[in-house]
Formats: structure tokens, C-alpha cells, sequence
């Protein structure tokens, strides 16, 4: 019971994880087109789910006994993060890799994606069995 908790937790951090990065998203959207105010909202909301919910999602994943390839998607996501503020903090230096913020935002963006469709295939093959 303890671990069917646990990995239905783990899909809603998925979850909730896709769709904070929509939001960054959207917010760095806002700050482009719309308001350029809106780019304290794009750094102040990261901090809110960048690397607390991976860090959740890896306790979650080993009270759930998720196989291996959870893990490795964890680390992706937390790596991911680590260049998102790499990236962002880069800039002077670094201009080139700066360049690559928003690419690096889709990967993380399509990663999570993917997490939220293993996931789910995975508590539903668990479901069945």
C-alpha cells in the first residue's frame, strides 16, 4: 500500500513539474511580448519548484522502488536545472551558452513530458499486475 502511495505521489510531482515549466515558459513569454515586468515573475517562480521537486520526486521514487530508468530521469531533470541557471547567470561571460536558456527550457519542458508519459504507463502496468 506504502509504495502504491508513493508512486502515484511520484505522478503528481510529474505533473506538477510539466506544468511549472509551462509556466515558466509563459512567464518568460509574458516578459518578451507583453510586459518586460514579468521577467521577476520568471525568477522568482523557479525557485519556487526548480530543484525542490526533483529533489521530492528522488525521495518519492526510492520509497516507490520506481525502476532504474526514474533515477536517471531525475538526474536529467536536476542536471537540466543546474544549465537552465548556469545559463541564465552566464551571460557576460558566456554569451554563446546563454543563447541556449530557452533551448535547454524545451528540453526540460519535453523531459517532464515524457516523465508524466512513463509514469503513467507505469502505474497503470503496476495497476494491472
Amino acid at each position: 500500500m506504502r509504495i502504491r502511495i508513493a508512486e502515484i505521489v511520484y505522478f503528481t510531482l510529474t505533473v506538477i513539474f510539466t506544468l511549472a515549466i509551462t509556466t515558466q515558459i509563459t512567464l518568460a513569454g509574458m516578459a518578451i511580448f507583453i510586459q518586460p515586468l514579468h521577467w521577476a515573475n520568471h525568477t522568482f517562480f523557479i525557485h519556487l519548484f526548480g530543484f525542490n521537486v526533483p529533489l521530492l520526486m528522488l525521495l518519492v521514487a526510492w520509497l516507490a522502488n520506481l525502476p532504474r530508468w526514474a533515477y536517471w530521469q531525475i538526474l536529467s531533470l536536476m542536471f537540466m536545472m543546474f544549465l537552465m541557471y548556469f545559463s541564465a547567470n552566464i551571460a557576460g561571460k558566456l554569451p554563446w551558452f546563454a543563447a541556449l536558456h530557452p533551448v535547454i527550457g524545451t528540453g526540460l519542458l519535453l523531459l517532464s513530458f515524457w516523465m508524466v508519459i512513463q509514469a503513467k504507463f507505469y502505474l497503470k502496468k503496476e495497476n494491472r499486475s
